[in-house]
């Protein structure tokens, strides 16, 4: 296998489109076909890519496609992952990596078995916005590191989404739904997790579909919906986070470092290319950062072509499976620690990605 690293994409829903966006615009991958349950969804979306539609095994089955890019609900992520790493197959898929860390532990020891790779989103934390963050923090611009803080809100995805029951099921929640992207930003900036404290809730409030043909159904809520943990990092930082679907508005920023010698402002790391702002002890007042580190004009897809360099090199690529297993385990480990008012120490660990250089993949 060598570039451009040939792609079937699994699953066509909503996300697709913002990968079907960038892949072509990447020279490490190729787009070959796609599948989906949807056959015929499957096919109004391969004419308009200009690819083929294909049915899931026997994309599976191809031997034209290399990789695998399992675009499916989360419930299916590590069956698909498993189908595709027996074929052959890399894969990259949307986060979470599986619903627990016992469903994706034989992913790991299979793709590590069969010489293969695992990818998983999100890929966010590749762009310029977590990156140059990176790149302050790693320069000493706000001294040593301390703590951080990392928060995201809502009332609910049902606002909005036209299909949103598996948001409140086994697998998302707000905090394997959006926990990734905060999580994956705090191991990239700060290393690794050693243990967590967690803290969880639901309310009782009625919940319903609130646009599209459903509107007006209502949904069985299986997951808690406001979680609060601390976490203790191997470098001796303490982050705080919180992930709700029960806020209705807020002022708190997304993420925050502290360091002793002044203070980052995080973009939002659903995004990839947001303006840092930094405060100094030397410089009392809130200034942009120049973008200094990270994918340009980066978007959905940049971590599977950053992967297929990788592969190409023989390197290591930045959106692993590793620190994807690593969040699943943080976030399940939160739970956890809610459910049993109990520290948790993490079994796994991950090495800090290596920051990305100001540069261009298309």
């Amino acid at each position: 296998m060598g570039i451009p690293l040939r792609v079937g994409i699994i699953g066509v829903g909503n996300i697709s489109t913002q990968y079907l966006t960038h892949i072509p615009t990447l020279p490490s991958l190729k787009l070959i076909a796609l599948a989906d349950l949807d056959t015929a969804r499957a096919a109004e979306v391969a004419a308009k890519s200009g690819v083929e539609s294909r049915s899931v095994d026997e994309l599976l089955a191809s031997k034209d496609i290399d990789v695998i890019l399992n675009l499916t609900t989360p419930g299916a992520h590590a069956v698909i992952a498993m189908k595709a790493l027996t074929a052959g197959k890399h894969v990259f898929g949307e986060k979470p990596l599986a619903l627990t860390v016992e469903e994706a532990k034989p992913m790991m020891e299979l793709a590590k078995s069969s010489g293969l790779r695992i990818g998983s989103a999100p890929d966010t934390v590749l762009g310029t916005g977590i990156q140059t963050s990176r790149d302050l923090l790693d320069s000493g611009k706000i001294g040593k590191p301390l703590a951080a803080s990392a928060f995201w809100s809502a009332p609910g995805h049902e606002l909005w989404h036209p299909a949103p029951q598996f948001y409140y099921l086994p697998g998302a929640g707000p905090l394997f739904d959006m926990g990734p992207y905060y999580l994956t930003a705090l191991i990239t900036l700060l290393g690794p997790v050693v243990s967590v404290i967690g803290s969880s809730t639901r309310s009782d409030r009625k919940r319903s579909v609130g646009t599209g043909d459903l509107a007006g159904t209502e949904l069985k809520v299986e997951v808690e919906t406001h979680i609060s943990a601390l976490l203790e990092h191997a470098s001796g930082v303490t982050s705080t986070i919180m992930m709700s679907f029960e806020v209705w508005a807020a002022r708190l920023p997304r993420i925050e470092v502290y360091g002793t010698e002044g203070t980052i402002s995080v973009p939002d790391p659903n995004m990839f290319s947001d303006e840092v702002q930094i405060y100094t002890s030397e410089n009392r007042e809130w200034n942009v950062a120049s973008a200094s580190a990270g994918y340009k004009e980066a978007g959905r897809g940049f971590g599977l072509a950053d992967m297929a360099i990788a592969i190409d090199k023989n390197e290591l690529h930045r959106a692993s499976g590793d620190l994807a297993f690593h969040v699943l385990e943080i976030m399940e480990s939160i739970l956890k620690s809610a459910k049993g008012d109990q520290r948790i120490t993490m079994k796994s660990t991950v090495a800090q990605p290596q920051k990305v250089p100001f540069s261009s993949l298309t």
